[in-house]
């Protein structure tokens, strides 16, 4: 009993040393670690002092912490940043849907400020802003080396009034200045059409409207064509939309879908993650569906044509996506500000990040390029056919209501061709969902 008891006793002694072994020096590195953080902090505090008393000018205390705060953020990734109480004021108004500037979402990449996409009828999309621009210099003066807060409120200013921004466009050889006169932005969320038989939706950014406009869109374009029997199928063109909320993208995928995981989140920490699944209930109603995205399709847009692409909803056609795969959360600040920090990367169903891979279309269409308008075009030569010659046999195998089917098809294949010329990736979005209807019949 005594060998079992001292055994006993020595296994305790050897574990309380074992312990301490492996405990002692995880909490010196700890404490060294708390202790250096401390010694930055006075270096800041430091640096900071020398600022206030020793430069050449004297600057104002508050700008110079709220610049280290952005600095401290933007290093860690082009998307987090400090927001001042006049930017989250701001931000607040535009996932509303209604405020001033130009109407381009930008970002920064190796240093250079880089057009995500132009909004949909916005002073920068009438200007001739395309997605994938690098502006290089606002009214003469070069943002090489600031921030994108900085560029951002350069860009800034009263409505009607005049900016001259230099872009460095793929494919032109020189920079060129773009004029834009600023303009208080309204967005529309969703703006519907019907083409032909079916239904585009233009979904321009995810803010609040989002999803109360594409649902009655929808239903409006669906009534235009006399129920959903007429509808061949349906267009969600995504193009330029450079994201937003968050849960605008989810209720938009879940639109279009019956079960299955629309998104997850993960975070630094397991217990950070999430998963969203789908409800039961498809606004479509099973009839096909083409997404439509190019490299200005980000964020939001990438989750609802990664959600749909995966669970085989949609076929998706265009160009690759942006490949913004993070999420963001505001997060309140003392005085009114707020930061805007990386907090997740999201994942698509089939359990991808698209983090600068962005999405893959099913099918690539490239949209050629615009062209400038001809002073003057060249008819396009008209060829003779049998009916146009002379004492040619008229058809007496047609009735009246026969022909004039005939000529109504006609008539919407010449309309296709026009919109070709105007919209190629639409275009081409529509005589695929006539071709699938047609499978179908």
């Amino acid at each position: 009993m005594k060998k079992y008891m001292m055994a006993g006793v020595a296994g305790i002694l050897a574990g309380t040393l074992i312990s301490t072994q492996f405990a002692g020096p995880l909490l010196a590195q700890e404490a060294e670690k708390t202790s250096n953080v401390y010694e930055q902090l006075d270096l800041f505090g430091d640096v900071f002092e020398r600022i206030r008393a020793q430069y050449v000018e004297e600057v104002d205390s508050e700008e110079l912490i709220e610049a280290a705060i952005d600095g401290m953020l933007s290093s860690l990734d082009p998307h987090s940043s400090y927001l001042s109480p006049q930017d989250a004021a701001d931000m607040r108004v535009q996932t509303s849907g209604s405020f001033g500037g130009l109407g381009i979402e930008v970002t920064q990449e190796e240093g250079f400020v880089k057009v995500v996409a132009p909004m949909d009828g916005t002073p920068a999309d009438i200007a001739g802003i395309e997605a994938g621009d690098y502006i290089t210099a606002v009214d003469g003066q070069s943002v090489l080396g600031m921030t994108l807060d900085e560029t951002v409120e350069m860009m800034r200013g009263p409505v009607g009034s005049e900016i001259v921004i230099t872009v460095v466009r793929e494919g032109v050889d020189d920079p060129f200045d773009v004029s834009i006169i600023r303009d208080t932005i309204k967005l529309t969320a969703v703006r519907s059409r019907v083409e032909g038989n079916s239904i585009v939706l233009r979904v321009t950014t995810f803010n609040d409207q989002t999803y109360p406009n594409l649902e009655s869109g929808l239903k409006e374009g669906i009534e235009e064509l006399g129920g959903i029997d007429n509808v061949d199928g349906i267009i969600v063109d995504l193009r330029n939309n450079p994201g937003g909320l968050l849960d605008q993208a989810i209720k938009v995928s879940d639109a279009f879908l019956d079960e299955g995981e629309i998104v997850s989140t993960r975070g630094r920490s397991p217990e950070e993650s999430t998963r969203v699944n789908a409800t039961e209930g498809d606004l479509a109603q099973g009839k096909p569906i083409v997404v439509l995205i190019n490299g200005g399709s980000a964020s939001a847009s990438e989750i609802v044509s990664g959600a749909l692409q995966d669970h085989h909803r949609a076929v998706v056609v265009g160009t690759k996506s942006f490949g913004k795969g993070s999420v963001q959360t505001v997060m309140p600040l003392r005085s009114d500000g707020a930061m805007r920090l990386t907090t997740a990367r999201y994942y698509t169903p089939s359990g991808r990040s698209i983090q600068a891979l962005g999405i893959s279309p099913d099918i690539i269409v490239e949209q050629p390029p615009r062209q400038p308008v001809a002073e003057e075009t060249e008819e396009t030569p008209k060829f003779r056919s049998e009916a146009d010659l002379r004492g040619a046999l008229d058809n007496d195998s047609l009735t009246e209501d026969e022909r004039a089917k005939i000529e109504e098809e006609r008539a919407e294949a010449e309309e296709a061709a026009k919109l070709r010329d105007e919209d190629f990736q639409l275009a081409y979005a529509i005589d695929l969902l006539k071709g699938l209807s047609k499978i179908g019949d």
